[in-house]
């Protein structure tokens, strides 16, 4: 049995992989907003799934990455988890070996497609990982996809030079494609639930329409850039937003204006597991 375990910022999924790679158990729980808190989490739910489904190896899906020189926790949007031995702390509190990876990176290894993939998470933080012929590329620094912490590419004079980003710079990409950004574009800074958006603009909601358009708008120009850089044959979308509809209509509708080329045959389309694909690559880890 293979548990993966998907640590996101607001929340922690864990599943359960049988022998033939199918979900026997999933469960979710609110991400605490501590480092000791995460630990505990963590272990109460692997303590209870294995409760249920017997020993496990674990796999666990992380915001950011363990830095090859020091070990620890770096570029975490759930900034209470930089710094951490989280792998270490981890193993000692299940009494095992665990494998972490980027949560992004997780996205991409479960779906296993042939040719480039590009796997973006657009959730309550923004990354991507990426796969070539299902094999996993993390580069030199352990940092291939970390698509969320470039500046948003051809900004207009509104935009730019754009929100301050947690990590010290303004005008990340997730400052605007996360899914706080967009409720707090819809409905003002104290906003962070983007669900109610599809819904209210189908309903004749102006307003969510408006944040709607210009959220598909920047995610079409912020894919176009990966496009010129990587030509991917498919783009995969992971995350909470990743489950509005309208995005695999008008995002390649719009992007073609600013990729260096005549056609873009790349293909853009939902995880194939939901917006649970991640903690499925993490079981996978094993």
């Amino acid at each position: 049995m293979r548990m993966g375990v998907d640590l996101g910022g607001t929340k922690i999924e864990v599943a359960v992989l049988d022998a033939a790679g199918e979900v026997a158990l999933r469960r979710r729980m609110p991400t605490p907003r501590s480092y000791d808190g995460v630990l505990a989490a963590i272990a109460e739910m692997v303590a209870a799934a294995e409760a249920e489904c017997g020993p496990c190896s674990i796999g666990i899906g992380i915001p950011g990455s363990l830095s090859p020189a020091t070990g620890l926790v770096r570029g975490a949007n759930s900034t209470w988890l930089n710094g951490g031995r989280l792998d270490q702390d981890l193993a000692r509190k299940l009494g095992r070996e665990v494998r972490l990876s980027n949560d992004a990176n997780c996205l991409a290894l479960s779906e296993n497609l042939p040719g480039i993939t590009f796997a973006a998470i657009l959730g309550t933080g923004v990354g991507a990982g990426i796969t070539i012929d299902g094999r996993l590329l993390e580069g030199a620094n352990r940092i291939a996809g970390e698509w969320g912490h470039n500046p948003l590419p051809w900004m207009t004079r509104e935009e730019h030079p754009g929100p301050r980003c947690w990590c010290g710079r303004a005008g990340c990409i997730e400052t605007f494609l996360c899914g706080p950004a967009l409720a707090a574009d819809a409905d003002g800074p104290e906003a962070r639930d983007a669900s109610p958006l599809p819904g209210r603009a189908a309903a004749g909601d102006r307003r969510a329409t408006a944040a709607l358009s210009r959220h598909a708008h920047r995610l079409a120009r912020a894919l176009a850039h990966v496009i010129n850089l990587l030509d991917p044959d498919c783009i995969i979308l992971g995350g909470g937003l990743s489950n509005m509809e309208h995005l695999y209509e008008q995002v390649p509708r719009l992007w073609g204006q600013w990729v260096f080329s005549d056609v873009v045959r790349t293909r853009l389309v939902p995880a194939a597991h939901g917006d649970s694909s991640g903690v499925l690559g993490a079981a996978r880890l094993w």
